[in-house]
């Protein structure tokens, strides 16, 4: 048996899914204690350590390894996640509904390209309400759900490289009938219900197109993904979301 096992987590299922899917196809590990390193939200997919019997003692060790990922930023919505499972808190449909020009998507590359430094090196991050960080020994998504106030602890993170790899247009129609089987995938209750019929009404059979800027991000643990495409598009002054995000690389460990 292995001491880490590379897992490639599916979009739509938690890491605590994953391992066990893994398990029950391989009886060997059946009664083996095995854990996984770094979580992945259920919208992100890819790279999942796992650690078995007595390696999983050193899961601290893992847990600081530098992370990569590839990942789209969709312009025109935030959501209370920072991502598409959340509900809509701000949307900037009136500024969208005029033509996506050549020239408009080379200005917002422009910016896009000028508030990437923002976002590297060390720079203090908010940790994202819907997360499993823990405040007076209660999960930060628990105060969300039940609309409880809290302040979210600030911790500081290290982004070794963030790319722009390009910028692509998508219509609103298309991207509620990928939300749709995308949110579909998700297992355990996340507000999936909630969440598409708030996309169906916002995006169902509209033809407004919008921005979308694909990434590559090398960073140090800890760091959210979704938390960045939130904050530049905060930066850019048009709400924004993570719309895709993959896993490629954790330490040495490469995609499945």
């Amino acid at each position: 048996m292995k001491k880490v096992v590379i897992l490639n987590k599916k979009e739509g299922e938690t890491p605590l899914a994953s391992l066990e899917s893994f398990r029950n196809k391989n009886k060997e590990y059946k009664d083996v204690p095995m854990t996984y390193a770094g979580r992945l939200d259920p919208m992100a997919s890819g790279v999942l350590i796992v650690l078995t019997g007595e390696e999983c003692k050193n899961k601290e060790k893992y847990l600081k390894l530098d992370k990569e990922y590839e990942f789209e930023v969709l312009f025109g919505f935030a959501t209370d996640t920072y991502d598409i499972l959340g509900k809509v808190t701000h949307s900037n449909i009136p500024r969208l509904c005029g033509q996506v020009t050549n020239d408009r998507i080379k200005n917002l590359e422009v910016d896009i390209k000028n508030n990437v430094k923002f976002f590297t090196g060390k720079f203090t991050q908010t940790y994202p309400m819907y997360s499993s960080q823990t405040v007076k020994g209660k999960h930060l998504f628990e105060y969300a759900r039940a609309g409880e106030e809290v302040k979210a602890p600030i911790h500081e993170v290290e982004v070794k490289s963030l790319k722009l790899l390009k910028l692509s247009k998508k219509c609103g129609d298309v991207l509620f009938k990928s939300f749709e089987k995308r949110i579909g995938r998700v297992v355990g209750d996340f507000r999936q219900k909630e969440t598409l019929k708030i996309w169906q009404k916002e995006l169902e059979g509209s033809q407004v197109k919008y921005i979308v800027a694909s990434f590559r991000i090398k960073c140090g643990s800890g760091t959210y993904v979704r938390s960045i495409a939130n904050d530049l598009g905060k930066r850019l002054g048009t709400p924004a979301l993570a719309l895709f995000i993959k896993r490629t690389k954790i330490g040495k460990y490469d995609k499945v």
